[in-house]
């Protein structure tokens, strides 16, 4: 019954880097005891040689002065005064016989032997018969080819490398204890920003669209992973806003051409035949069947540039050659209203632009300076370079905008009331407004009634 719940908890991530930090964290445990035991245990050797060294050296030195005998009355000296720790002192003869012995009666499980028959040369050990101890023995010569050897059993030194053992297997247990929750500790808190991102999925999968996974000010995998999930969110909130609002406005300003050309086409099958009739009714529905397509392809357009959806063809193009194309394109309708056009830009000046957009945006402008400056005006489109930004600017000498009106003049479909003798749906403010902040620019209005207005385009080189 539970294999299930214990299969799946053995199958997450928290449970795996568990069994990481724990096992990462237990074997550094033990590669720290063996490391200190190692060099303990060398201590304790290193120690234990040094003092059957200077035990050698002394013994030799007494030897040296008073021979056997003076060696048996030292030896004898120090063991009823208990001056010296124990020590196995033998000297051979040049048969490597025995002459002189003295071995403490606890270490008489030692074969000596042995003495007789290994090398002199180097370090002599001897195994013990009952136990795991090792009689380790230094040899020295003396005159006439006699040796002395001096010896001290690793009793000592075993009983505490022991010690250490059993004190480290009954940390053991703790220790594997300790690795577990360090490691469940560890883990939790790595994945606490999954965790929370996996909360704001699941919050953004219901429809709470403004959820927002926190950030916890770490700069590292998970927190440009929380920074980047909230940017695709916040991208998608947008996108669903504008697109919600594009489909109320369309279907708010739909209304009227699908009216009219209803009116149109009932009028028409009230007549009577006449083919005129019918013809100049179907010359009307394509008229505003027109204007609902400019209109659906112009609101796209916006929404597009606003939700950050655009596609750009950024490349490299002089500022000259996007104004003379817009000014090719008005020069006749401004022949016709007797209007002036004249251009101001510094030939050598170039920017990374959409020239395709930007020339949009820059028609919309000279299409509305045309459209709303009174015959015999003037229209004047410039650019300049302040620092690393290129200003558009179109300049006319129309009716102008009142002050109240300047801040509605980017809304969609908004006309004012001085513009609506003229034809227009109202959207192309707002189409200049998104191509330019889809450049990472923005544009800026200045107006007076009467005198005209200046719109300015500010994008970056």
């Amino acid at each position: 019954m539970f294999s299930r719940p214990l299969r799946d908890l053995t199958h997450t991530v928290g449970f795996r880097l568990t069994l990481w930090y724990s096992g990462m964290f237990i074997l550094s445990m033990s590669l720290l005891f063996g490391l200190v035991y190692f060099i303990l245990s060398a201590s304790l050797k290193n120690q234990d040689h040094e003092m059957i060294h200077s035990r050698l050296r002394e013994l030799s030195t007494v030897y040296g002065q008073g021979g056997v005998e003076a060696l048996e009355k030292e030896v004898t000296r120090e063991k009823k005064f208990k001056k010296s720790d124990s020590f196995l002192v033998r000297v051979a003869g040049p048969d490597r016989s025995t002459v002189f012995l003295v071995l403490p009666y606890q270490w008489a499980e030692f074969d000596l032997k042995m003495l007789e028959e290994k090398s002199f040369d180097g370090w002599v050990e001897l195994d013990s018969t009952t136990a795991k101890d090792v009689l380790e023995v230094a040899t020295t010569p003396l005159a006439f080819g006699y040796s002395l050897q001096v010896g001290k059993s690793t009793e000592d030194r075993d009983k505490v490398l022991r010690d250490f053992r059993r004190i480290f297997v009954s940390a053991l247990i703790p220790l594997v204890l300790l690795g577990f929750v360090v490691g469940i500790f560890l883990s939790r808190r790595a994945l606490h920003p999954l965790r929370q991102l996996t909360e704001t999925v699941r919050s953004v999968s219901s429809g709470r669209m403004d959820a927002r996974a926190p950030f916890l000010g770490s700069r590292d995998e998970l927190g440009d992973l929380i920074i980047l999930f909230n940017s695709m969110v916040e991208k998608i909130e947008k996108l669903i806003r504008v697109m919600g609002e594009s489909l109320d406005n369309v279907a708010h300003d739909l209304r009227t051409p699908m009216t009219r050309m209803r009116g149109i086409a009932e009028m028409a099958l009230q007549t009577d035949g006449d083919v005129e009739t019918c013809r100049e009714a179907l010359a009307d529905c394509l008229e505003e069947s027109d204007r609902i397509v400019g209109m659906l392809n112009t609101l796209m357009d916006i929404s597009e540039a606003e939700s950050g959806a655009m596609a750009l063809e950024l490349r490299e193009v002089k500022v000259c050659d996007v104004m003379e194309k817009v000014t090719d394109l008005y020069s006749y309708v401004a022949e016709e209203k007797a209007l002036r056009i004249e251009t101001r830009c510094p030939q050598d000046l170039s920017f990374v632009v959409d020239p395709v957009r930007v020339g949009q945006a820059l028609g919309n402008l000279v299409d509305n300076a045309v459209k709303y400056t009174t015959p015999g005006g003037k229209v004047e489109i410039a650019a300049e370079q302040e620092g690393d930004k290129v200003f558009l600017s179109v300049k006319d000498t129309g009716i102008g905008i009142g002050p109240e009106e300047l801040p509605r003049i980017w809304d969609r479909l908004y006309r004012a009331d001085q513009s609506r003798s003229q034809k227009g749906l109202g959207l192309g403010l707002s189409l200049v407004k998104a191509i330019v902040e889809a450049h990472k620019g923005d544009v800026r209005v200045c107006s007076e009634p009467g005198k005209g207005s200046v719109f300015t385009l500010c994008l970056p080189r």
